[in-house]
């Protein structure tokens, strides 16, 4: 069962955090007052983390004191390039130029 307050945190966030932020930022999972958020780019990772003190202001005075402590910010998904089919070992970038 997902808890009470992880629901009423998903339902609330676009009054709580403004429809722009809600755009861009989404709640992944919350427990024991850890708010985990992913954004859509590493831009607003930098703007979530520095509006992250105010963000958990605002939900305990919607949800109750203490319903969230911390705000964890999560970066986009983005692909890795250290493994896969067409990896090639070497220098990397280096070898292009000289």
């Amino acid at each position: 069962a997902i808890d009470f307050r992880a629901r009423r945190i998903c339902a609330r966030w676009p009054a709580i955090v403004g429809r722009e932020v809600a755009d861009h930022v989404t709640p992944e999972s919350y427990a024991d007052g850890r708010l985990v958020v992913r954004t859509d780019s590493t831009a607003w990772a930098t703007q979530m983390k520095l509006l992250a003190a105010n963000v958990v202001r605002r939900l305990n005075d919607e949800l109750g004191e203490g319903t969230v402590e911390v705000i964890d910010v999560l970066g986009p998904h983005v692909p890795r390039w250290t493994s896969g089919r067409f990896r090639i070992k070497g220098r990397g970038p280096r070898d292009t130029y000289g």
